[in-house]
C-alpha cells in the first residue's frame, strides 16, 4: 500500500472508486471529493489519457506485474492475467473483452456470449474498451453508448456531498473525507462528506456527453467495508445498500422501473414469503438457513433505511443477517454495477439449468456439458462467483433466483 504515495500525482477519477479508506492513513487521491488537478490533466481541459475512461484506468487497471486484487482496481491488465482477477463488488471490466461460444449437446446451433453483453461498455480507447457494438443507446433510456465513460456515472470532481443535515448538495462546506466506508466520519458544520463512490446526482450531465439525459435522482445511501476487492472463499463481502439504488440507476435507464420484468426500488418491498425464502435458502435442496447468517453477496438487497449508523454497522466481511420487513429488491440484487462474466451483467448464469454441475464449476476443461460450461473454463466460472468454494453450493446448483423464489 505504500506505493500509493509514490503514485499520488498520477491518480485519477474512477469508474467505481474502490480506494482504501482513510482508516489506513494513506495519501489517497480523491479524499471523497476533488483530487489534484495534475493527477488527471496536463493543462485544463486536456486529459492525461485519450478520453475520460482511459484517464481513469491509468490508475484503476491493475499494473503489469500485480496479479492479486488490490482495493482500487476495477480492471485486470490482460498482459498480467488471462483471468479477470479483480473482485470488487461492481465487477471487473475485463469481462467486456471475453467472448464465448458453444454448441449445446444434441444440437448444431452455436450460441454466443459476447463481451459487449457482459457489462457497461465504457469507452477507453487507450485500453481497448470500445463502444457497445449492438445498442446505440442505454437499454430503457437514451444515454448515447458512444459517450459512455466512467464519468457518465461518477462525478470526476466529486462535487456531490452529504451535509450535516443529511441532504445532498454540490456546494457548502468542503468535502473532507470519503463517505463510502463503514469507517467514514459523519459530516459536520465545517466539513461535508463525499457521497458513495463519487456518484453523480441531481442536475448532473457530463461534459463529454452534452446530449445525455440530466440526472434527476441523487446518489444512493450505501456503504462498503474497508476491504472489498477480495475473494469470497470463506466469507461474504457485504456492501450495505440503504435506499435509492434503483432510483439512481433510472437516471440512465428510466424505463427499467416497475413496468420492467422485475419490480425494483422503494415500491418493491419483500413480501413475508420472500423474506422467509431468503433467510431459509442456502442452496438447491437446502432450506435450513438461519436469518442470523443468511445474507449472500450473490443476492444483495436494500435495507429500506436512511439511517447511516445502521448501514455502517452492517457493512462487514462476515456471515451476517438476512432481510427484515423493510427490505426491497434493487437493480444490484441481480446485476453488478460494472461488468460480470455473464450476459446482462448478471451475478450468476441465468441462461443455464445448472450453475454447478456434478459438484464442479462447469468448464470446457472438465468435461462439463457445453450448455453448462458455455465456453468458459472452470477457473473462469469460479471467478464469476468470486472464488467461492464449490461445496458451498449444491452438487447440482440451480439459479440463485431461488434465494427469493424457492422453486427447486
Amino acid at each position: 500500500m505504500n506505493r500509493l504515495r509514490s503514485y499520488v500525482h498520477l491518480f485519477v477519477f474512477t469508474a467505481f472508486l474502490p480506494f482504501a479508506p482513510l482508516v489506513y492513513g494513506e495519501e489517497i487521491f480523491h479524499h471523497g471529493g476533488t483530487g489534484d488537478c495534475q493527477g488527471c490533466h496536463t493543462t485544463p481541459p486536456d486529459l492525461l489519457g485519450s478520453d475520460a475512461s482511459s484517464t481513469c484506468l491509468r490508475c484503476h487497471q491493475a499494473k503489469i506485474g500485480i496479479s492479486p486484487p488490490d482495493q482500487y482496481y476495477v480492471a485486470t491488465d490482460p498482459v498480467t492475467s488471462t483471468l479477470c482477477v479483480q473482485l470488487p463488488p461492481g465487477g471487473d471490466f475485463c469481462w467486456l473483452k471475453k467472448n464465448y461460444s458453444w454448441t449445446p449437446s444434441g444440437t448444431r446451433i452455436t450460441q454466443r456470449s459476447d463481451g459487449y453483453s457482459h457489462g457497461h461498455n465504457i469507452v477507453a480507447l487507450d485500453y481497448g474498451y470500445m463502444p457497445d457494438s449492438v445498442f446505440s443507446m442505454a437499454p430503457g433510456g437514451t444515454y448515447p453508448s458512444a459517450s459512455l465513460s466512467c464519468i457518465s456515472c461518477h462525478d470526476p470532481h466529486g462535487n456531490y456531498r452529504r451535509l450535516e443535515d443529511g441532504s445532498i448538495a454540490t456546494s457548502g462546506p468542503p468535502v473532507v473525507a470519503s463517505g463510502s466506508y463503514a469507517s467514514s466520519p459523519e459530516p459536520s458544520a465545517s466539513g461535508a462528506i463525499g457521497v458513495y463512490r463519487l456518484l453523480a446526482g441531481v442536475g448532473y450531465q457530463p461534459k463529454n456527453a452534452p446530449g445525455a439525459p440530466v440526472f434527476v435522482a441523487d446518489p444512493p445511501l450505501a456503504v462498503a467495508p474497508s476491504l472489498y476487492n477480495r475473494a469470497e472463499t470463506t466469507s461474504n463481502t457485504r456492501v450495505v445498500y440503504g435506499s435509492g439504488m434503483s432510483e439512481w440507476c433510472q437516471n440512465c435507464h428510466p424505463l427499467f422501473n416497475d413496468a420492467h420484468m422485475h419490480p425494483v426500488g422503494k415500491r418493491a418491498s419483500f413480501s413475508h414469503t420472500t423474506i422467509n425464502n431468503y433467510n431459509s435458502y442456502i442452496a438447491s435442496g437446502n432450506i435450513t438457513g438461519s436469518p442470523a447468517s443468511s445474507y449472500s453477496s450473490l443476492v444483495p438487497y436494500e435495507l429500506g433505511s436512511t439511517d447511516y449508523a445502521q448501514v455502517k454497522m452492517m457493512a462487514k466481511i462476515a456471515d451476517s443477517s438476512g432481510p427484515s420487513g423493510t427490505a426491497n429488491v434493487m437493480c444490484l440484487s441481480c446485476h453488478r454495477a460494472h461488468a460480470s462474466g455473464w450476459d446482462k451483467i448478471l451475478r450468476w448464469n441465468m441462461a443455464s439449468d445448472f450453475i454447478i454441475y456434478e459438484g464442479m464449476y462447469p468448464g470446457i476443461d472438465n468435461n462439463s456439458p457445453p450448455q453448462f460450461a458455455q465456453g468458459r473454463t472452470a477457473a473462469e466460472t469460479r471467478k464469476t462467483f468470486y472464488d467461492r468454494l464449490v461445496n458451498s453450493f449444491a452438487r447440482y446448483q440451480k439459479s440463485f433466483c431461488n434465494k427469493c423464489h424457492i422453486k427447486d
